[in-house]
């Protein structure tokens, strides 16, 4: 059953060495994120599982790691009380292994990759699947808003962005499984908000948990939205 999630976004930046001289703009949501975890992991979960997008569906049941070597940072990450063996994480699922580590985190975990393009109604279904994965399982749900909130966002600007990811906001910080069960496949697609298949995992394994919602963080630096969430 699902105890209790943290929703955060998942860009390399996060990462202090990644971000090198622009560290400190992106302090106040590195804070969010530690929140959120900090929140998880209280609620007392059995299990862990990291969600993400990917380039395709994948599982690691026992244990993974993921580099920053992309980006010119010596930095590998673990998922907590695994081996690191098998094929490498996913990038979305690197940075949530790197807030576990960052966390303190020692329990088991799982990490699931979603393509950005996978149907809803398999997604809802995958999030059922993944709360019964133990008596107590907690969430880390990894994925970015838009990706057009200003000319010099990755995807230009696009007037329906902001919209989209307030309309989002209000959905992750008061746990309406509803609105994130209903998101538009197609819209998240054009505004490049590739967290939209993870968001409803999340909503398919918090149906019949009654968890309420914080919204600890919304804005979108570098054009991106990014919304981080406590779930419990």
């Amino acid at each position: 059953m699902l105890v209790a999630a943290a929703v955060c976004p998942c860009p390399p930046l996060l990462v202090p060495e990644v971000a090198a001289g622009a560290a400190a703009e992106l302090e106040p949501l590195r804070a969010a994120c530690d929140e959120a975890l900090a929140t998880l992991l209280a609620a007392g979960p059995e299990l862990v599982v990291v969600v993400g997008t990917g380039p395709e569906a994948e599982v690691w049941t026992e244990g993974g790691a993921g580099s920053f070597h992309r980006y010119g940072v010596p930095l590998v990450v673990k998922l907590p009380a695994g081996r690191v063996e098998g094929p490498e994480l996913a990038p979305s699922l690197t940075v949530g292994a790197w807030l576990l580590e960052r966390a303190g985190a020692t329990l088991p975990a799982h990490a699931c990759s979603v393509p950005a393009d996978a149907p809803a109604d398999r997604m809802l279904g995958l999030g059922q699947g993944l709360a019964q994965l133990a008596g107590r399982v907690g969430l880390l749900v990894m994925g970015d808003g838009s990706a057009c909130r200003s000319v010099k966002a990755p995807g230009y600007l696009d007037e329906r962005a902001e919209g989209f990811d307030a309309a989002l906001a209000d959905a992750l910080g008061s746990a309406d499984l509803d609105a994130l069960a209903a998101l538009d496949t197609g819209l998240a697609a054009e505004l490049k908000a590739e967290g939209r298949a993870p968001w409803q995992v999340l909503a398919g394994a918090a149906q019949g948990a009654g968890l309420t919602a914080r919204l600890g963080y919304q804005d979108a630096p570098y054009g991106v939205g990014y919304v981080v969430a406590s779930w419990s």
